[in-house]
């Protein structure tokens, strides 16, 4: 038995559309979502189910889809209850007087088999616990509270409200993603899935598979991703089918955020234990760590941190896992080559000490002089010209552009490109428009997937103590990418 169960929410426009999708269903649970539905039919959302059915009809009040009146609405939902509905969603506001006719009928009907659901779409309301308390106060078995976090902690308050062990909490929107996948951590009663209905909703399919949300427990070791754009992130990918094929009781989730301190926050009230760390924050992880080895401290810039009983404890395999691929193709030895990196951030800083520590002869080239003047002062790389002209053997791009969100940008747009081999630190479906150019170009190309295989399987080892199975990372991330 899983320590929360996951219920899928199905939606549609008739109910051929509305079976269909229930009976597909891989979660534990159905929600029906009847709001929307214009051939709707309450037997016939119920009629052969294989598994337990939420019956909900959201008005448009509260988000849903259904513009009929609160009578027809009322009438649903109480014919939901008589033909014995596993459960039936009663909004908490269709329970006050406000909304006509009141509805708190249909929760002494059947109080078991009721949930009394709030849905603020705004933010976290300030009087979060107290709403709780009144939402439980009409007996029902279930209590859901669905709120919309700007921010990591923003989901914080919804911990206590879910110990009761009646509840399911709900962040929506990307910053409340980890409470959807850490459910049982959270205390809720399930989770919900689905394409997309809700913000922040994740398909059952994925859930169950990447994240293996039934065996994640109490005891769950939590590690993560932490990024301004981490829901776009392979890693979740790469990082879970190695803790599966090692049958280590662990999860890694995405944790996207604007503030590195927002992050902190959050993973000391859920004991996250250890994250990856990417744009725009591997500044910040250094600072943030009481620890941290030499070549982590040279670099400026960490992109993995462990907590230990002291803080946390940072390390950068950045340099290891840019080196690992671009030894293998280029063809001979760096020492000597050319070679110009275009970017002025953590990753660029690794990058430079990994050139250097092989002998290349470094230049780094920013938009903004200032920016490159901050990495090549305190590492000893070369200040380049602004735009990069030829005279390269190698090219580094360390730039976001031609990441999944920006496949089609690129920070050198037609070239030039005279020299021996491009190597994009980005990586997504397809080639990004940088990649494309140079091959068309002559140039040998080399993307970030090779990397970002190299540094997370040091990352894991970190962590673990453990080297991952051999070729499970690589394998899992080339299944995802040719899925996008």
């Amino acid at each position: 038995m899983p320590s929360s169960l996951l219920c899928e929410t199905v939606t549609g426009q008739a109910m051929a559309e509305i079976r269909a999708a229930r009976d597909a269903a891989v979660a534990d649970m159905v929600e029906v979502r009847l709001d929307g539905v214009a051939d709707l039919s309450v037997a016939g959302a119920l009629e052969g189910r294989r598994k337990p059915v939420v019956v909900t009809c959201r008005p448009q009040w509260e988000g849903g889809r259904f513009a009929g009146s609160e009578e027809e609405r009322h009438r649903i939902l109480a014919e939901a209850v008589s033909l014995g509905a596993e459960f039936v969603d009663v909004e908490w506001a269709a329970l006050h007087a406000i909304h006509k006719p009141g509805f708190a009928d249909i929760v002494e009907s059947a109080p078991s088999r009721v949930i009394v659901s709030s849905h603020d779409f705004e933010g976290v309301p300030v009087d979060v616990e107290a709403r709780a308390r009144d939402m439980r106060g009409y007996g029902a078995a279930v209590i859901k509270l669905a709120v919309m976090p700007r921010a990591l902690r923003d989901t914080l308050p919804l911990l206590p409200i879910a110990r009761g062990g009646d509840a399911v909490v709900v962040g929506m929107g990307d910053a409340g993603v980890p409470t959807r996948l850490l459910a049982a951590r959270f205390g809720s009663r399930w989770s919900y899935a689905g394409n997309g209905v809700a913000p922040g909703q994740i398909p059952a399919e994925r859930m169950l598979s990447q994240f293996r949300f039934h065996e994640i427990g109490p005891a769950t070791r939590i590690f993560g991703v932490v990024s301004s754009t981490a829901m776009h992130s392979f890693s979740p990918v790469m990082h879970n089918a190695a803790f599966a094929a090692a049958a280590l009781d662990a999860v890694y989730v995405p944790l996207q955020t604007t503030e590195f301190g927002d992050f902190d926050e959050f993973a000391t009230a859920l004991g996250v234990e250890g994250v990856s760390v990417t744009i725009p924050f591997k500044g910040d992880a250094l600072r943030a760590a009481s620890a941290a080895d030499d070549l982590t401290r040279q670099v400026g810039a960490a992109n993995t941190l462990r907590k230990t009983p002291a803080g946390w404890e940072a390390a950068n395999t950045d340099v290891a896992g840019f080196l690992a691929p671009l030894e293998q193709a280029f063809g001979r030895p760096l020492a000597g080559a050319r070679a110009s990196v275009i970017g002025g951030g953590g990753s660029a800083r690794a990058v430079v000490v990994a050139l250097l520590s092989r002998g290349a002869r470094v230049r780094v080239h920013t938009r903004r002089r200032e920016q490159a003047e901050s990495v090549t002062g305190s590492l000893g790389a070369d200040l380049g010209e602004w735009p990069i002209g030829d005279g390269w053997d190698l090219l580094v791009n360390c730039t976001p552009l031609g990441s999944p969100v920006m496949r089609d940008e690129s920070p050198l747009p037609g070239g030039p490109f005279g020299g021996r081999l491009v190597y994009d630190l980005t990586y997504g479906a397809g080639e990004s428009r940088l990649i494309r150019e140079a091959r068309e170009a002559g140039c040998q190309t080399l993307d970030g997937l090779s990397m970002l295989i190299a540094q997370a399987e040091r990352q894991f080892e970190w962590w673990t103590g453990r080297p991952p199975l051999a070729g499970v990372m690589r394998n899992a991330i080339e299944r995802s990418v040719q899925c996008t």
